[in-house]
């Protein structure tokens, strides 16, 4: 239960002048805010009119110094939250990356490629675990897979078919050069 009284700043290794070349330096302006309010408490000023001048109350003031007491300047600073935990255990990751990394079976998952709403189903199906897409997304990122992927081929693709393909693209018809696209006259169509 607080007393009334103030609490004290207990670290004495920066000096107001200090604090104020932190305050400087500090790409941080709520943390250059914060070093700022301390140095006016440490110059004499009253707790109401520190807090005042720097856009905060007293209260937030009290705890910003108990941090600072505590921790120095990097208690100045605000914390990063570390955010929900993930709802995938990392062995359940590593064997997600394998699935992603070995790709799909076609005749088992009816997909020549992995896309996240396919993953999302892989994932329920597996583990129980409902995801929305853009959170298989992430999950893809957090694993290393870019967003980029080849053009898939389809598992009954013909190579020798596809190079006779790529010939017929290349001759030229008679009489016009190699790239040209014919005249309507020479694909049957004429003007009526």
């Amino acid at each position: 239960m607080p007393t009334g009284r103030p609490v004290e700043i207990t670290r004495t290794e920066l000096s107001a002048a200090d604090l104020r070349l932190a305050a400087t330096r500090s790409r941080d302006a709520d943390t250059a805010r914060r070093m700022l309010a301390l140095a006016l408490v440490l110059e004499g000023r009253s707790r109401k009119e520190a807090a005042e001048s720097c856009g905060m109350d007293r209260q937030t003031l009290r705890d910003w110094i108990i941090r600072y007491s505590e921790e120095g300047l990097t208690g100045l600073s605000d914390r990063v939250s570390p955010g929900p935990a993930s709802r995938l255990g990392p062995e359940q990751m590593a064997e997600l990356s394998e699935i992603v990394e070995a790709g799909p079976d076609p005749a088992v998952d009816q997909v020549v490629r992995w896309r996240r709403v396919d993953l999302r189903r892989v994932i329920t199906e597996r583990w129980g675990v409902e995801f929305h897409e853009r959170s298989v997304g992430k999950l893809l990122h957090r694993l290393g897979f870019a967003k980029l992927s080849v053009r898939p081929k389809h598992p009954r693709t013909d190579p020798a078919a596809q190079a006779e393909w790529k010939k017929k693209l290349q001759s030229p018809g008679p009489g016009r050069p190699a790239g040209q696209r014919p005249r309507q006259a020479d694909r049957g169509l004429v003007p009526g």
